[in-house]
């Protein structure tokens, strides 16, 4: 069963994972909180990406920047100057549209011919377009205002003086606060290169038109790293062999087809890292069939960037980026060596001269937008049970293991505490004994609860209980002593429901 964006957003809704922000008040647009189920799948999608990419990793070490920065910050990276989209206003109404977004829904529509790229378009096109088809405001109907920039940035005022001193900026991504740290990192950690530096954090846009539930939001947090290499050495990457022929989808903007990651034309550190994260989504549970590489065409590349690749998950809306990495060359540390009058070159034992090194790679995603592909991935609807069931990876699962007596009675339910009580620390657990038993596993199903224990009459003669598996509703008895080893290596995926003895 496949729902569309809109009943994924009821969804989450519905069973405490997302929920409008401040929607007693109207709600605004563009934010979301997280529920307690929504909380404990984000904390663990951070969790799984730092412990692969940060801890596990001798190379990469992270840091947790400031959310409000210098102004200078986004003037030495250009986000000041070109970080903004087109945009179209009514002329009657003043409704916003982000100009395109607005074209791509007419595309969908066919009130325009699909021939029209979009990407790169400009102001002077987009009002070319919007003569020659007659396009008029979604709201009232009346004609639009000639097409302009408009940018993306969030300017706060920080202090008492209201002056152009204390203006400052919500930051707009998170590897800028890398690049402004960069020296001082290098120099209190002793980090050679090549490394990387990784981050987990917020970051602000003021998108014209958000949309699509969390795809495209206000407020986002992302998960990303900063890989710097000698500039002689991009290509220079120990563990390229363990990655160079595995086969990933690619589309080339024409045709999609298999290929190795050895022909993605890219640098070989931006190639491992690449397969390293497409790796990252399978590991987690992501279907195959719905990943795919996609370059970034000339006309897409951002200012800073010489290449660029998505990797795209097909969400209902369509095929959408959720992870992009670029090779950034040098473009950053030179932009604040110049702007900051601050030397930010390192020393190179070998050559013994200073080099300012470049990012070869820039793996980074949005949290909301993996969390968005997990949810479509696993959601299903099992007809047999007549209930949903959400059939996340157990690492990722808000909750691990639900325990049920079978009644309250009889001293199950105290049995029942006790087993509770012997869990508790190790996984994040689920009380429950309200409803039969059958209600209380179809709920547990519905938020992706993998595994369920079960304390019955003959738990009291043998002192063990029933586990039953989430996605295949099988049971086994397991004994108590033996309950938690067991839980722990079905979470973590270390033994098969079926071969459990």
């Amino acid at each position: 069963m496949t729902i569309n964006i809109e009943e994924m957003a009821t969804f989450c809704k519905s069973k405490g994972f997302v929920y409008p922000a401040a929607e007693i008040y109207g709600g605004l647009s563009g934010f979301f909180d997280f529920g307690p189920l929504g909380t404990e799948l984000v904390n663990a999608i951070k969790a799984s990406w730092w412990k692969k990419f940060v801890q596990d990793r001798a190379d990469v070490i992270g840091i947790d920047g400031s959310l409000i920065t210098h102004q200078k910050i986004w003037e030495a990276s250009g986000h000041l100057a070109g970080f903004s989209d087109l945009m179209i206003v009514c002329s009657k109404c003043n409704t916003q549209v982000r100009a395109d977004q607005y074209l791509e829904e007419h595309i969908k529509k066919g009130s325009i011919k699909d021939t029209l790229v979009l990407e790169g378009i400009t102001a002077e096109e987009i009002n070319k377009v919007v003569k020659a088809y007659n396009l008029k405001c979604p709201v009232c109907k009346s004609e639009f205002k000639e097409a302009k920039s408009f940018n993306l940035m969030f300017p706060i005022s920080v202090g008492a003086e209201k002056d152009s001193d204390s203006v400052a900026y919500l930051r707009g991504e998170t590897a800028q606060v890398i690049f402004t740290n960069f020296k001082i990192i290098t120099e209190t950690n002793r980090l050679k290169l090549p490394f990387g530096i990784a981050q987990i954090g917020k970051a602000f846009r003021n998108e014209i038109s958000p949309r699509d539930f969390l795809f495209r939001v206000r407020e986002f947090e992302q998960m990303e790293m900063e890989f710097f290499t000698h500039p002689d050495k991009r290509d220079d990457c120990p563990y390229y062999n363990e990655v160079k022929d595995m086969k990933v989808n690619y589309y080339d903007n024409k045709k999609q087809s298999v290929i190795i990651i050895e022909k993605l034309p890219a640098n070989k550190w931006l190639r491992y890292w690449i397969a390293k994260e497409y790796d990252w989504f399978l590991e987690n549970g992501i279907k195959s069939d719905n990943l795919r590489i996609r370059q970034h065409t000339r006309h897409e590349l951002a200012h800073y960037a010489a290449s660029c690749f998505d990797i795209e998950y097909n969400f209902p809306f369509g095929w959408k980026e959720i992870y992009g990495n670029a090779d950034r060359k040098d473009f950053d540390l030179s932009q604040h060596e110049k702007t900051s009058k601050k030397d930010l070159k390192l020393f190179d034992e070998e050559t013994q001269k200073k080099v300012l090194p470049h990012v070869a790679s820039e793996p980074s995603q949005g949290v909301g937008r993996a969390f968005l592909a997990f949810m479509f991935d696993a959601y299903s609807y099992d007809s047999q049970r007549e209930n949903v069931v959400l059939r996340l990876n157990p690492t990722l699962a808000p909750i691990k293991v639900a325990l049920f007596p079978l009644m309250k009675k009889d001293g199950l339910a105290e049995k029942a505490e006790k087993v509770y009580d012997l869990i508790k620390k190790d996984f994040n657990n689920f009380y429950d004994v309200a409803g039969s038993i059958g209600k209380r596993y179809a709920r547990m199903d519905e938020i992706g609860t993998p595994f369920c224990v079960t304390i019955d009459h003959d738990s009291l003669k043998h002192d063990d209980v029933t586990i039953r598996d989430r996605d295949t509703t099988h049971q086994v008895r397991v004994k108590i002593k033996d309950l938690k080893e067991t839980l722990r290596k079905l979470v973590y995926g270390d033994i098969e429901f079926k071969n459990i003895k």
